[in-house]
């Protein structure tokens, strides 16, 4: 098993950027996807940004060309930079580590965009 936390989370004005980590319990060269989800008030979690362990990434087309996500095998951590921030982007980011049998989520960090 792998335990997943979250930081980065905070206010920050439209336009602006954050950087989301998540660190891992464990290492996560063996993770086959590691993914950014989000979820605003009142709507469901939606998937927002993923990567494999061979580093193809992909990316939920509200976000493409303004957030980044990468894995840093040797720090056990993934990261999501998230760039010209909208106040719809105001959501609980959550990161997920997905193997074969499970899926494990951490326990989310709040990112709130102002306008």
């Amino acid at each position: 098993q792998v335990q997943l936390v979250e930081s980065g989370g905070g206010l920050v004005q439209a336009g602006g950027s954050l950087r989301l980590s998540c660190a891992a319990s464990r290492s996560i060269f063996s993770i086959n996807v590691l993914s950014w989800h989000r979820q605003a008030p009142g709507k469901q979690r939606e998937l927002v940004a993923s990567i494999t362990s061979g580093g193809s990434r992909n990316y939920a087309d509200s976000v493409k060309d303004r957030f980044t996500i990468s894995r840093d095998n040797t720090k056990n951590t993934v990261y999501l930079q998230m760039n010209s921030l909208k106040p719809e982007d105001t959501a609980v980011y959550y990161c997920t580590a997905s193997m074969t049998m499970t899926t494990t989520w951490g326990p989310g960090t709040q990112v709130t965009v102002s306008s």
